[in-house]
């Protein structure tokens, strides 16, 4: 069973087990997508293939549904930052697209984002890519059995200011998930460590940064989802699910539950599958 501490769900080995089946979905999801980018597709071609991945492979798509959002992906390109509706919009070679997933098995959520280049794509937009997924890591890195939840958003900041004068969007943070997609507590990008609830085993969490080139400053548009920045200029996202383990942290979105990239830090990945 699961219980609640402070309003933050905390799941047993059997659901963590069962988020990471979403999870699995929402990776393998996402990398086919990212084969998929190109130039001339729409980003409503790019829904309809991510949910007849997702309901195919047994699972639910977190997003179609939820509070009226029409798509089973956000599809933000470019001046988007977060939350992009799919539709007509057709990518063009040079463009910059973030596609933020979801998927549900029984009744347990997993939750993505992967930033992806569009044909040749110039350095500026790239580096700001690559800044934004490393910084995730580095916040994995930080979170520890008996740390506190800043100590995550404190990393994902330092890496961002010590290699960038890059803008940290601060209106939208990662999440608690587990039953569903979106609880407590919120997982700033920025901040001091130390700070808020402990991070303990059976906790699971989305830590999702958003970078901009220039100010992080935006606004929703009238379809009252996509957020796009204020100056017009390019944004990054990049998410993933994770949770704590004895051994460190699990990856649950990575398909290999992060054991590459947080070998690459140091860090001994806390798979309990696999």
């Amino acid at each position: 069973m699961m219980f609640r501490d402070r309003g933050i769900e905390i799941k047993t080995r059997e659901q963590i087990l069962s988020m990471r089946a979403a999870g699995l979905v929402v990776g393998r999801t996402l990398e086919l997508l990212r084969g998929e980018v190109k130039a001339g597709i729409s980003t409503g071609e790019l829904d309809a293939i991510a949910e007849d991945h997702i309901r195919s492979s047994g699972a639910v798509p977190s997003f179609k549904g939820y509070h009226g959002f029409t798509g089973s992906i956000c599809a933000s390109v470019n001046e988007e930052i977060v939350h992009g509706m799919p539709g007509e919009r057709v990518l063009a070679d040079g463009d910059l697209i973030s596609i933020d997933c979801g998927a549900i098995v029984d009744g347990w959520h997993g939750d993505a984002a992967i930033t992806v280049g569009v044909g040749e794509v110039g350095a500026e937009l790239l580096e700001l890519a690559r800044v934004c997924e490393e910084s995730m890591w580095r916040g994995f890195a930080a979170a520890k059995l008996g740390g506190r939840l800043t100590d995550i958003s404190a990393a994902v900041e330092a890496y961002v200011r010590a290699n960038s004068s890059y803008g940290i969007v601060e209106d939208f943070v990662g999440h608690g998930i587990g039953s569903a997609m979106h609880q407590p507590p919120n997982v700033p990008n920025f901040g001091r460590p130390g700070r808020g609830p402990k991070l303990v085993q059976g906790m699971a969490l989305a830590v999702e940064p958003m970078l901009t080139l220039g100010k992080q400053d935006n606004h929703t548009l009238e379809d009252d989802w996509t957020v796009v920045t204020d100056d017009g200029r390019s944004a990054a996202h990049t998410e993933h699910t994770f949770t704590l383990t004895p051994k460190g942290p699990w990856i649950l979105t990575a398909l290999d539950g992060g054991e590459a990239k947080l070998a690459e830090l140091g860090i001994a990945c806390g798979a309990l599958a696999d």
